[in-house]
């Protein structure tokens, strides 16, 4: 993954904070999905994890229709979506495949894509630490603020604890949990190479002046 100046900007989906109307339609996430990307989110990361595969594949092949070329579709937990799709990656959590052997099927398989990326969440130093060992090409560190999203994994780590992250590991961290446009400096300050969010993105009045704002936030802290 080479350097950049700017921040990776990784929307999460979840179709369920959507506008009571539009809760549990892939239309409306589809039309998420696209605003997001023309507004030049360079992830998108489709995590809706109670949609059947055959449901999740197809969001994800329409998703990967209506995206511009420089949008990577990753895809929650599911790698055999994500691979029978043709998404750009897959993103793994506590209790999903081990990034090991992920990563080792990748470089032995002779029908693994090329340029696929394999994330991790992770709560813990220890965790990034593991992730990185076992291959992973970035990792999501969070929460590091309070949010609901992600009450269910403990208190809110905070900006020294990314901090510790980013110096620690040579591969990008990615900062997650209660991000928001007046915060998001002080992530890439701490040594964040990026960071992901839904409401930022998935609620924004104007997701391509977020985009903007988030891009004059600067570049990563060292």
């Amino acid at each position: 993954m080479p350097p950049s100046a700017e921040p990776i900007l990784c929307y999460v989906s979840d179709r369920k904070s959507l506008p009571a109307d539009a809760r549990g339609g892939e239309a409306a996430l589809l039309q998420a999905l696209e605003g997001a990307a023309a507004a030049g989110v360079d992830w998108i990361q489709i995590r809706e994890k109670e949609l059947p595969g055959a449901r999740l594949a197809a969001l994800t092949r329409a998703a990967l229709e209506r995206a511009p070329r420089k949008s990577r579709i990753v895809v929650n937990d599911r790698l055999d979506v994500a691979l029978a799709a043709g998404a750009g990656g897959v993103h793994l959590g506590e209790e999903s495949l081990p990034a090991e052997e992920v990563v080792r099927w990748l470089r032995s398989a002779a029908c693994a894509p090329r340029d696929f990326l394999v994330g991790v969440s992770c709560h813990a130093l220890e965790a990034a630490r593991a992730a990185e060992h076992a291959g992973a090409d970035y990792v999501f560190f969070g929460p590091v603020f309070a949010t609901p999203a992600k009450a269910a994994y403990g208190a809110p780590q905070g900006l020294p604890r990314l901090g510790a992250v980013c110096r620690t590991l040579q591969i990008p961290v990615l900062a997650i949990g209660g991000i928001t446009a007046e915060n998001a400096a002080a992530c890439l300050a701490a040594g964040a190479r990026g960071i992901a969010a839904i409401r930022l993105f998935q609620d924004a009045t104007d997701i391509s002046d977020t985009v903007r704002r988030l891009r004059r936030a600067g570049p990563r802290g060292s």
